[in-house]
């Protein structure tokens, strides 16, 4: 079964993160893979990386907006990427299209128009409030192509609205929960060490960490002033900021936080890292990770964090509701004030971190492993094959049987 996979961007957040893993866990003997994205960023040589090859396309610049000019200039965007994936998918013919991303999957639908060929949605973002929201459920339902994966039954339901819930059948939405590689985040008290001393940061000090993108959503910025209260109370708190300004003005809001960290006198406690490579040794130097998010889709850093052991405290919204039990595997929060009491309460109760690590990696190696995305994900590709009625699907029957066979 050849799959064309397809990326609007070259940049990596969680979405890129998932797709890789997707991509390393294939069976090559089933599976033969392709990846157009966009040159600029990393995504392409990381995907290169895994012998897999890539077809350049260019970037889509296209976001939710209520500005008139802006719509006109994504529309634009819009039309010229989607007039270059409908040549790949003809050069490439494949069996299905996985696009990763809501604007991925309207670029690949409008791009295979008449081409017959069943377009795999995965979406891994919680549709916003929006007449476009709207618009895009409609565009969903004008092919029986289409097909779902949400990341979480949060992102299902956002999704569905109204309209796609009095349609399921048309246009299915499957929930396949993201993974993590076990092998890579794990507990490891040497890495930890060695981390820690290469960060300068003593065995007695406690660090509180934060990972990914610096944007308003996952606000940092209300972290960073919670942070002022824990400093005055845990002395020996520290808070590491891991990540990079992506999209649109991010780098203002970046900023912004520097200047936050200054004006609160907390600029020997908060440490900025920026963009970093060894995150799975980060999180294992963490004494407890911070998922402030106002909205999450899934949230990857939750279960990475717990498959190294570390315990999270996190906000009790969307996706990360069904990934974490609130004393359980990890602890939840519903107010700013809370998420600073939430420090307090775990950096001084070392017990209560330590069971809160332990069950956190066995619930993330029964629930979140890269074994279990794989066999949902590749059983998923047959399903939708095996379904499709146009003329290049009538081989499903025959791929089923050489995979009993196999």
């Amino acid at each position: 079964m050849k799959i064309l996979f397809y990326n609007h961007t070259g940049q990596i957040s969680g979405a890129e993160r998932v797709l890789l893993m997707i991509l390393r866990g294939l069976d090559s003997r089933r599976f033969d893979a392709v990846v157009a994205c966009p040159p600029e960023g990393r995504l392409g040589r990381m995907v290169s990386d895994l012998q897999v090859r890539t077809i350049s396309i260019d970037s889509l610049r296209a976001r939710f907006t209520w500005r008139p000019d802006r719509l006109i200039r994504y529309l634009g965007s819009f039309f010229q990427v989607i007039r270059s994936a409908r040549l790949n998918v003809i050069h490439e013919a494949p069996d299905i299209v996985h696009a990763n991303s809501i604007r991925g999957g309207l670029v690949m639908s409008a791009a295979t128009f008449g081409l017959n060929v069943p377009i795999v949605w995965h979406v891994h973002d919680l549709l916003p409030r929006h007449l476009l929201s709207v618009a895009i459920r409609l565009f969903l339902c004008l092919s029986r192509r289409n097909q779902v994966i949400a990341v979480s039954h949060a992102v299902a339901a956002r999704l569905r609205g109204i309209l796609l819930r009095c349609l399921s059948k048309r246009v299915p939405v499957h929930t396949i929960h993201n993974a993590v590689d076990l092998e890579r985040f794990r507990p490891d008290s040497h890495s930890r060490k060695e981390t820690r001393c290469g960060l300068r940061i003593a065995e007695e000090q406690l660090v509180i960490g934060i990972v990914g993108q610096l944007t308003a959503r996952k606000q940092p910025l209300e972290l960073i002033r919670a942070f002022a209260k824990v400093a005055s109370e845990v002395p020996n708190a520290v808070l590491l900021i891991v990540g990079e300004a992506l999209f649109n003005r991010d780098a203002e809001y970046a900023e912004s936080l520097v200047q936050t960290t200054d004006s609160l006198g907390l600029s020997d406690r908060i440490r900025f890292l920026g963009s970093r490579e060894d995150i799975p040794a980060l999180m294992r130097a963490f004494d407890l990770l911070v998922v402030n998010s106002r909205a999450e889709a899934f949230g990857l850093t939750n279960i990475e964090a717990m498959a190294t052991g570390t315990p999270v405290l996190a906000a009790a919204v969307d996706g990360i509701k069904e990934i974490i039990h609130h004393d359980q595997d990890g602890w939840l929060f519903d107010s700013q004030p809370a998420l600073a009491d939430g420090m307090i309460k775990l950096l001084r109760e070392r017990n209560l971190r330590a069971r809160l690590s332990r069950q956190s990696r066995r619930s993330v190696m029964t629930r979140f492993s890269a074994e279990r995305l794989l066999t949902e994900t590749q059983s998923f590709y047959r399903g939708v094959l095996a379904s499709g009625k146009t003329p290049q699907h009538k081989n499903a029957a025959a791929f089923e049987v050489k995979l009993s066979a196999d």
